[in-house]
Parts: structure tokens; sequence; C-alpha cells
């Protein structure tokens, strides 16, 4: 039998999730975030890449 988490305790970690998020962005200028955020865009730009090149030799590989 799975282990469920309790919708209670899901809820409650959501909370402290938002609220510790808050905390921390007050803490750190407004052009950090726009970096941060600018940078997982990247991130995530690259992943991409990476997969787009794997599935390409795929189907070469495929084709051949």
């Amino acid at each position: 039998m799975p282990h469920v988490i309790p919708q209670e305790m899901r809820q409650h970690l959501r909370a402290a999730r938002a609220e510790f998020r808050q905390s921390v962005e007050a803490m750190v200028p407004p052009e950090f975030l726009t970096h941060r955020r600018a940078a997982r865009r990247e991130m995530l730009l690259a992943a991409r890449s990476l997969i787009d090149h794997a599935l390409e030799r795929l189907q070469e590989k495929n084709s051949a």
C-alpha cells in the first residue's frame, strides 16, 4: 500500500513554501530575481537543445 500524504499536510507544505519564497524574495534585490528567471529560462532552453539533438540522432539512426 503506497504512503499517501494527507491533504491537510500538503496544504500546510504549500503554504509554508509560499511564505518561505516570499521571505527570501524580500531579502534579495529585484534585479537578482530578474536575472534568476532569465538564467532558469536559458537552462531550460539548453536542456531543450540537448533533447532536440538526441531526438535528431535517434531519428537519423532509425532512418539508416
